[in-house]
């Protein structure tokens, strides 16, 4: 007779609260007003390109916000980024889904030009860039990343996170940070944007052990800072 592993059934229960909290930040962030929105995406790309821990970062990974998926707007922040030399400033990872196994890449861009639509429609790099070179791979990078800028679906003020279910996101990290732990680098620094309609109660977003915290939090209200890292590097 087939037994039930506890461990499983409580997985089992915290996967299906993160789904009945995912419909419901979803409903919130549909019913949030299109101006209301837009001013909360300047308000919060204002405060990171005024930040000081921003302008230090050299190396960069950032995601590339789809307007369907109600994510914070990062236009201006690639932007700014990317006007930049290439040589002596910033340098800009974005991210591309390879399969449907979690497995996300982060490549090298220099212009927003270097983006393609994929079959979902979301903008990414193209593996090689217009030279048919391959563009590199922040896996295969020499320096290490100072910053990640990350999106979710929902937060809260202790750093847990909630993605959309893919794990593509807490894979990356996880094997970024086992990376950077072996070549004995700073380990970056992990801040999402979020709308105010998306930060909730410490307590109501349930974590598995392969849930990726973040280190800080930048809302319309101003940055959050929550690790001990976030709050040497972003309160000096």
């Amino acid at each position: 007779m087939a037994t039930t592993n506890p461990q499983d059934c409580h997985l089992d229960a915290i996967f299906n609260q993160k789904r009945a909290l995912r419909t419901q930040v979803r409903k919130t962030l549909k019913a949030l007003d299109p101006s209301l929105r837009s001013q909360q995406d300047d308000a919060i790309q204002n405060i990171i390109l005024g930040a000081p821990w921003f302008k230090s970062s050299l190396r960069l990974c950032a995601y590339i916000s789809c307007s369907a998926l109600r994510e914070v707007d990062t236009s201006k922040l690639l932007s700014q980024i990317l006007q930049h030399p290439p040589t002596g400033g910033k340098k800009l990872y974005v991210p591309r889904v390879e399969d449907k196994n979690s497995h996300m890449r982060m490549l090298s861009i220099s212009r927003i030009d270097d983006l393609i639509a994929n079959s979902m429609d979301i903008l990414e790099p193209a593996p090689l860039d217009a030279s048919g070179n391959a563009r590199e791979d922040v896996m295969q990078a020499n320096e290490p990343v100072d910053l990640f800028l990350l999106p979710g679906l929902a937060f809260d003020k202790s750093g847990r996170r909630l993605g959309r279910g893919g794990g593509y996101y807490d894979t990356f990290l996880k094997n970024y940070k086992d990376l950077a732990n072996t070549r004995n680098w700073t380990q970056p620094l992990l801040v999402a944007l979020s709308y105010s309609e998306q930060i909730l109660d410490e307590g109501l977003i349930p974590m598995t052990p392969s849930d990726f915290p973040i280190d800080a939090l930048v809302s319309p209200a101003g940055v959050i800072p929550i690790t001990e890292v976030a709050i040497k590097r972003m309160c000096p």
